[in-house]
């Protein structure tokens, strides 16, 4: 039987907080325990119906247009993209884990997205170990430009 897999993920969005804004991106990496990736998984979701950009986000978004542009092409309806993320966890071997940082909103955004679009969570566990969720960062699979290059401030 396969070791379970470790879920690491890199989420932008246009907020603090899920409902009110909107997941834009979802990049995930099926990892081992000893950091071996196994599988990747990456969307662009459309804006929630009636969410708003948050001014702080403006702010951001503005100052990386490039990535703002990014974020919204091939971009997908919440539904079928969540949907289609919870086929590919169901799909890796094992019992996948969710590693998170308390400190970034990961979690949040992704445990609504699948309850209010999918229905369930499912994943195994989660595990709330900000070295471990660093160590298996999967910034490193985002397409954004800001991701793979500090921007000077």
């Amino acid at each position: 039987m396969p070791p379970d897999p470790f879920v690491t993920t890199h989420i932008h969005t246009d907020g603090p907080i899920p409902g009110p804004h909107s997941l834009l991106t979802l990049t995930s990496a099926a990892v081992t325990g000893d950091g071996v990736p196994i599988s990747t998984f990456t969307a662009n979701v459309r804006e929630l119906p009636g969410a708003t950009l948050h001014p702080i986000a403006l702010s951001h978004w503005r100052a990386r247009a490039d990535d703002w542009l990014h974020t919204r092409r091939a971009s997908r309806p919440p539904a079928p993209a969540m949907t289609d993320y919870s086929r590919w966890l169901d799909e890796l071997p094992g019992s996948p884990t969710f590693v998170a940082d308390p400190a970034r909103p990961d979690y949040v955004f992704v445990y609504w997205y699948l309850q209010r679009f999918v229905g369930r969570w499912p994943f195994a566990g989660t595990l709330l170990d900000p070295g471990l969720h660093d160590r298996l960062d999967c910034s490193a699979f985002c397409s954004l430009a800001s991701c793979r290059v500090p921007l000077a401030s």
